[in-house]
Order: C-alpha cells, then structure tokens, then sequence
C-alpha cells in the first residue's frame, strides 16, 4: 500500500493508542480522558501550540511548517466521542465501560489524526499552517458546533478544513467523496395529539388518538411519495408511538416521534412545512387537537466543489486513480462536520474500512489495517496544499 515510509513505522504506536482509547469510550462533551491523551501527545509531538477546551471539550493544535511565510492555514478535523451501545465484539481491548463503546470508528479517526500530527511536527514539510481539530459530541451533540461558536475557523484563521471517516462496505485502500450534499440534514419531530378518552367498549363517546396517530404516519409517508419530486430525497421515519396503558381504555392523548432526512435547504423547508399541514389537519378531521415540535438538527454536510477536486487529487496519488470514487452516492445520515463547512470551505472524505460490521453496530471495530493510510492522506493533504518552495 503506497503509504508514507515513516507513518508506517509507527503504525504499532498509532494502534496502541486506539486500543487504549477503545478500551475508553467516552459520550458527547464528556470526553475528557481522551481529551487528556490528545493533548499530552500533540505537546509530546513538539506541536507549536495546543489549545483545549474549545467547544466545552474539544483540543486543537497548531503545527507550523518549515516557512510559514504563505500564510495558509489547513485545518484537519477527527471526532473522539463514542456512542450509547453494549460492545459485543470480545476483543481483548472491548469498552471497559459497560453500554459504552465506539462503534464508529471516532477511536481511530482520532488516532490517525494524532498519527498525522505527530508526522508533520517531526518533519514539517511545508509551508504554512496545519491546525490540528479533535471534535467532541458528534453523535448528537452538535460538538462541531460548539467548536465553530467559539471561534474555530476565526480565532486560527482557518482557510480550508478536512474531515474523514471510516467506510465498511469500501474497500481498505479505496476512498469515496462527492461535490455538493455528501450526508443528509438531520431534523427531529415530536407530535402530541389530544384526543378524547373513553372505554375501549364505548368508543362513540371518545376521540381516539390511537386511530388519528395511525392516520398521521400513514399520511405523512405520502410526503416523500407524493409532495417532493421523485428525483428529490426525503425521508420521513416515525419511530415511535406512545399511547394508552390499558387495553379496555381509549387513551386522552399519544406521543409520535421520528426523524426527517433531507439533502437540499428547499426540500427541508417544503417537509417541514407539508407536515405541519398533515398533523394540523388529520387531527381537525377527527375533532382532535395536535401540536408539531420540529427541531433542524445538523445541516446537510455540503462539499465545497474545489476542495473536493483537490482530496480527490491528494487519495489518487496516495493510492491509484481507480482506487479513489469521486461521485459516490450521498448518504441519509447525518455528520455535525457540516457545521465547519458551513463555516469555512473544505470537503468530507470517506476512506474504506473493509468487510466489517457496519457503524452503529455493537459487533463494529475499527480496522487497524487502515490507519496508515488515513494518517498519510492527511499528511498529503497538507504537504500538497501547502508545499515548500523547492
């Protein structure tokens, strides 16, 4: 595999730091050993500069090339949080953490970035500025938000920023990228419906919310099927329904919730507003009452057109022309990264984690045959952006 010699070198090292992190596994903002790690070895790398608490929990450091006189700064950005889940995979570094593991991957994604880190402040070869990002709560928090809010892109004077995450279902050594939409925006619903309750064997003299929730999750499927363009994307999940405790009792009221995916800021206005008319409006029909909360969760993760073409440049001269996709279809689920490219121009990568156990998943593990090659893009990355006069 066309890595870099050096990173190669260090691939046990880079691999010791996962595991103890996996082992580790800490939720949202409240990362604070692995935060700890992160920032005694970027000041153990001999980095320029290392900031914490950015973002309630997150680290940055800055590496600043050989000849600095360009100016240009390039951010690298990796996630560290883990998520909610029991680990069944029984490797001897499994979460020591009982319902805690990572199983997505952010243990490696901030190991190959530490990996890189290390590599650029040992040999600084280029000219300019790599600003070193380790992002808290990205599953659900909005750490990427909290990190922009308090000054990420400003405060470093960020010109262009760089995310990356594991792919199972790619091929170790292969990459994937798009322009545009690469991942949905992520909205959240909650509806109440008030109805009327009574006896189950009476239900004449009641409203039944039961039947009039029933009505809502069919009617609002119709939204992907019958008000957004069939070359659109939308989808539209419930994935709750709570109601009743007794089965002789119509119940007063009952809970829906869901979630709402959508690529493009239009079709997320129009699936907003269609559904407020759809839960407005069923309920009327059935004399009942119904009140939407809608929250807009992460953005849709947008790649900027040039910083695409230039990450599809640095994968293929890292591993081939053909092993590189550079119109891979987008993905409905959603990534925070999207609040820095709101931000700051850049582009989000996936690289290929092999025949695994997909995300989410309590049998997933990161592949350490990978991270050589994560650490060497990244290197690349900055080294091609910002390359030293010759």
């Amino acid at each position: 595999m066309p890595t870099i010699n050096r990173i190669a070198d260090f691939h046990d090292e880079i691999t010791a730091w996962r595991r103890d992190m996996h082992e580790h596994p800490e939720l949202l903002y409240e990362v604070h050993r692995t935060a700890g790690l992160v920032a005694d070895r970027l000041k153990e790398f001999g980095v320029d500069e290392v900031a914490t608490g950015i973002g309630r929990t997150g680290v940055v450091g800055v590496i600043k090339g050989r000849n600095s006189d360009s100016g240009r700064v390039i951010g690298l950005r990796a996630d560290m949080d883990a998520l909610p889940i029991h680990e069944m995979t029984k490797r001897d570094y499994a979460s020591k953490t009982d319902g805690v593991m990572h199983a997505c991957g952010h243990d490696g994604h901030t190991a190959m970035l530490l990996g890189a880190a290390k590599y650029l402040a040992e040999t600084r070869n280029f000219d300019g500025t790599a600003v070193i990002i380790f992002q808290p709560a990205e599953e659900g928090g909005a750490g990427g938000k909290a990190m922009v809010d308090d000054g990420l892109i400003e405060n470093f004077k960020i010109d262009e920023v760089y995310g990356m995450h594991n792919m199972p279902g790619i091929p170790v050594g292969e990459f994937a990228i798009r322009k545009g939409a690469m991942m949905a925006a992520t909205d959240t619903f909650e509806i109440e419906i008030e109805g009327k309750g009574a006896h189950a064997a009476m239900p004449h003299n009641g409203i039944d919310p039961i039947v009039i929730g029933a009505n809502m999750v069919q009617a609002l499927q119709s939204i992907a099927s019958r008000t957004i363009d069939p070359l659109g994307s939308v989808v539209v999940s419930v994935t709750t329904f709570h109601g009743g405790d007794a089965f002789n009792v119509i119940p007063q009221t009952v809970k829906l919730t869901g979630t709402v995916r959508t690529l493009s800021a239009e079709i997320r206005d129009t699936a907003e507003k269609r559904m407020r008319e759809i839960v407005e409006h069923t309920a009327a029909v059935y004399g009942a009452q119904a009140k939407l909360l809608y929250d807009r969760g992460y953005p849709t993760t947008d790649n900027h057109p040039k910083q695409t073409d230039f990450a599809v440049e640095v994968a293929r001269e890292l591993v081939g022309h053909d092993r590189v996709e550079p119109n891979t279809p987008p993905l409905m689920g959603g990534e925070d990264f999207s609040f820095m490219l709101n931000a700051c121009p850049g582009a989000y990568i996936f690289v290929g984690q092999g025949d695994t156990a997909g995300v989410h998943h309590p049998e997933y593990d990161f592949n350490d045959e990978i991270i050589p090659i994560g650490c060497s893009f990244w290197a690349k990355i900055v080294e091609t952006a910002m390359p030293l006069e010759k």
